[in-house]
């Protein structure tokens, strides 16, 4: 079984772990890299020298720049990019994706503009039908899965065989897939999780306490919960790996971009600022007016969503939203 892993700017560090996982399930893969440095690197040092210096490469890996090279007779396209850039670059890969290649998607935003889920992109780009179009996601921080250590995801397919054989295809003693046919859930618990991880981060940076940050993941949960079924996904996803897993994880970790970027915004940092320090694609900036717009569409209230993007575009101070948040109408919960 062949699978090439396509990745480009930061997302890459994703890639390699997913790579890394489907390598050391027996899978042999061949990662796509923009810069041919970070190619040369693994093919020849076995490193991924800019985000994981110290961890070898299993030798089922390689490495290319060149998308046709990767794509030459893949089962699997696994894509780790930008969302905002997912347009784009299938644009460039899609004359070699094989008749019967399965495209996994591994990203967890929203298109600005369009409001479309990445799932919804690679369908309208490639024409690739719904059955070869699965979804990973779960709480798989990048770093603790190239040191081996213990994770689970969610894989969704309209296609129940193709969900099982990607399962089979990227199960190891240490990552455990699970399946389901949810896609809309479980592609919406994994961008959501991103802009309430922003909110996290900002009480964090602002030592607004752990009762603060509880409060935000577990309304930023019902607030998820309210879109993603509006959107048809079913409640249960948003209980699972792909939404409260993937939500606990991104919200609690230092490792988590979106919750480092929402840190530097509490320290004071302007979002360029802060941008600057993350030095990642961090998908809920990006995100979280789409996401609002898609609450406005389907009449959801999305209240920490909505303080988040106003505190991104500058339209009103920290102080200003912590108050907008506790000052809301009481009501059951």
């Amino acid at each position: 079984m062949n699978s090439a892993t396509s990745s480009s700017h930061s997302p890459i560090a994703s890639g390699t772990a997913a790579s890394k996982i489907l390598a050391d399930s027996g899978t042999s893969v061949v990662l796509h890299a923009r810069r041919s440095e970070i190619a040369d690197g693994i093919n020849t040092r076995r490193r991924n020298r800019d985000y994981f210096p110290d961890t070898e490469l299993p030798a089922r890996l390689a490495a290319t720049t060149d998308p046709a090279a990767a794509l030459d007779g893949a089962d699997y396209l696994v894509l780790s990019v930008p969302a905002q850039s997912l347009c784009q670059c299938l644009a460039a890969w899609t004359a070699y994706i094989g008749p019967q290649t399965v495209i996994v998607s591994l990203m967890k935003g929203i298109e600005t503009g369009t409001g479309l889920r990445a799932s919804e992109i690679i369908r309208e780009v490639t024409g690739v039908p719904g059955e070869r179009v699965a979804v990973l996601s779960g709480p798989n921080l990048a770093r603790e899965i190239m040191a081996g250590q213990p994770a689970a995801a969610t894989i969704a397919c309209l296609g129940e065989d193709t969900a099982r054989r990607f399962q089979t295809a990227c199960h190891t003693p240490y990552f455990r897939p699970y399946t389901s046919t949810d896609v809309i859930g479980c592609e919406m618990g994994g961008a959501l999780k991103n802009v309430i991880a922003l909110a996290v981060g900002i009480a964090t940076g602002m030592g607004l306490g752990h009762n603060a940050t509880s409060l935000i993941m577990t309304r930023g949960l019902a607030e998820s919960i309210r879109l993603a079924t509006a959107m048809g996904a079913q409640p249960a996803t948003l209980a699972g790996l792909s939404g409260m897993g993937d939500l606990v994880a991104t919200c609690s970790s230092p490792l988590s971009r979106n919750r480092t970027f929402g840190t530097h915004l509490g320290h004071g940092l302007s979002v360029t600022e802060a941008a600057t320090e993350t030095r990642q694609t961090t998908e809920g900036v990006k995100s979280a007016e789409a996401i609002l717009d898609l609450a406005r569409a389907h009449d959801v209230t999305m209240p920490i969503t909505t303080v988040v993007t106003a505190v991104l575009h500058g339209k009103i101070t920290l102080a200003e939203a912590a108050a907008e948040l506790m000052q809301r109408p009481t009501k059951p919960e």
